[in-house]
């Protein structure tokens, strides 16, 4: 079984070999999310996610497409803006969702994003350092380790194969 993963990033490619264990094929496949760079909202968000797990399908040669989306939302009834990971698994007629941690964002951080920035050169700035994307994350900065990028977004993935792996979806 070949799986890609809509995006370059090492990080999310690890991710998805956590949440598949040893056995298929886990590839990069660097596609467009098809929405803004720093995603608002969970809608768009799950776009995101859904957009690069069906452009991995439609490069070829995948059973599965696999699309991991980072963005930050609100949430009725809590206050703050959260940082918020949505994955999708597709093999091109049954569609799976999952989410990762939601990590409230420290208020400056979240000033900032509201005033258009975006979340990794936000964290590079405050951390002082370059490319937190593409190692520990935000999820490592603001849990200081206790949760790194590639765990979380390796939940949200796990949940998104749910009806692929699990009877309870009605059919494997």
């Amino acid at each position: 079984m070949r799986i890609g993963v809509g995006s370059g990033n090492p990080v999310k490619r690890r991710a998805v070999e956590r949440a598949v264990a040893d056995g298929p094929t886990v590839e990069a496949v660097p596609v467009p999310s098809g929405v803004s760079e720093q995603p608002r909202g969970h809608e768009e968000t799950v776009a995101g996610a859904e957009n690069r797990a069906s452009a991995v399908l439609a490069e070829g040669g995948y059973d599965l497409g696999v699309g991991i989306e980072g963005g930050v939302a609100e949430f009725d009834g809590v206050d703050g803006l959260f940082l918020v990971m949505w994955a999708v698994v597709d093999d091109g007629s049954r569609t799976g969702h999952g989410a990762g941690p939601s990590l409230r964002l420290p208020e400056p951080v979240a000033t900032r994003l509201d005033d258009g920035d975006e979340l990794g050169p936000v964290m590079d700035d405050v951390l002082d350092t370059t490319g937190i994307a593409r190692r520990g994350g935000a999820a490592g900065a603001l849990t200081d380790g206790r949760v790194d990028r590639a765990a979380a977004l390796s939940t949200a993935v796990a949940g998104a194969f749910g009806p692929f792996v699990s009877e309870l979806y009605g059919r494997r």
